[in-house]
């Protein structure tokens, strides 16, 4: 059998192959971008005889790709290979991060989480089935639309898929010091919405309420409640239209990460407390979707870290296992406790930046240890 570490990945041909994904530009919000990323994918797993399916999108979002690689058990359940194709970036981004290679580092909207990663481990099953290699177990790739908002369409069809599975892998962007993830902390979104009392700004400004001036307020209070363990962030404040009209409606939004369960309860317990309908100004708090905690150490996920790390010391580098913050569609997996090795993906820095990009030497490096987990992972 043809050594999977052997196999011929070279840096030059795999960014000539991710680059069209790059400059596929896929915002979440953009189900037609995200539309046109997906059909790039899935023309290149029909090009490798994988049974594809498409999943339609619901509420605005693009659709999903499912796709039963080459194998005599093709359809059983085995390895499913988890990723997104959403990218934070919006249209035109391009214009300001274009695909573009200086050295060792290649920038790119979308380019380390997680196109970068996605490529390579599609790579080395290309790979393999070029070397007439057959993995111990089968292989189901699916790819989703909705990670950077939370996964709120996609969690069940997630879950049902993994749940089909013995090992789930999710290339993710490899933790700081090339490490895997073992374990993720909870993440928790909120809507804030503040009403107040119009009038105009010029003319009568003591007559008004301003929804703004409250919410601001807010801010600093939702701020100021971070620790080390549990976190509070305000990445979304909308408001206003005419700047000589006091604001009535203030929209925001909040996420929260915390390392525990009793800590993220004690968080939203904190947050849904802002409700208010006392005084002139109305404060209403929602919650949005949640990433339940993974706890770490899972009996099936650090045997898959032994493996990684065993062919890591093969490769040539040392492979850690952590609990991390930042969510992903790891969470819901290994929240079900199944073994799940998630932030395997390549090297790089700056996410959801203008300067966002991988260390191009880490393409074969994660190629190589993709296809030697395709082929060592096993009943």
């Amino acid at each position: 059998m043809t050594n999977p570490l052997d196999l011929p990945f070279d840096a030059d041909e795999m960014l000539a192959g991710l680059k069209p994904w790059i400059e596929t530009e896929s915002p979440t919000f953009d189900a037609v971008a995200v539309n046109r990323m997906m059909d790039l994918v899935q023309h290149e797993l029909a090009a490798l005889g994988a049974r594809v399916e498409r999943i339609p999108g619901r509420r605005g979002i693009g659709d999903s790709v499912r796709a039963t690689m080459p194998h005599p058990n093709a359809g059983q359940g085995g390895i499913l290979l988890l990723g997104h194709l959403d990218t934070v970036h919006p249209i035109g981004t391009l214009e300001k991060l274009p695909f573009r290679r200086d050295g060792n580092l290649c920038y790119g909207p979308g380019i380390l989480d997680m196109k970068g990663g996605n490529y390579v481990f599609l790579d080395a099953l290309r790979k393999l089935l070029a070397a007439g290699v057959t993995t111990p177990l089968p292989v189901t790739v699916l790819f989703t639309p909705d990670e950077e908002i939370g996964t709120p369409l996609t969690r069940e069809l997630i879950e049902t898929e993994a749940k089909r599975h013995k090992y789930i892998l999710v290339p993710e962007p490899a933790h700081r010091d090339g490490g895997a993830v073992i374990g993720r902390y909870a993440i928790a979104r909120f809507n804030l919405q503040t009403r107040g009392k119009p009038s105009h700004a010029g003319w009568a400004l003591a007559d008004g309420r301003s929804a703004i001036a409250e919410m601001a307020k807010a801010v600093a209070q939702i701020e100021g409640m971070t620790t080390d363990d549990c976190t509070f962030s305000v990445g979304v404040f909308n408001a206003g239209q005419w700047v000589n009209c006091v604001s009535s409606v203030c929209d925001a939004e909040v996420l929260t990460m915390a390392k525990t369960q009793e800590l993220l309860d004690e968080g939203v317990a904190k947050m849904m407390a802002f409700n208010s309908d006392d005084g002139d100004v109305v404060m209403e708090v929602r919650r949005g979707v949640t990433r339940p905690v993974w706890e770490p150490n899972q009996p099936g996920t650090m045997a898959m870290l032994s493996l990684a790390q065993e062919i890591a010391g093969e490769i040539g580098f040392e492979m850690t296992g952590s609990s991390a913050g930042g969510g992903s569609d790891g969470n819901f997996t290994g929240f079900l406790g199944l073994p799940t090795l998630d932030s395997i993906g390549v090297r790089g820095k700056a996410l959801h930046t203008l300067t966002e990009h991988i260390e191009v030497d880490s393409l074969v490096e994660r190629g190589r240890l993709a296809s030697a987990l395709y082929c060592r992972l096993e009943a």
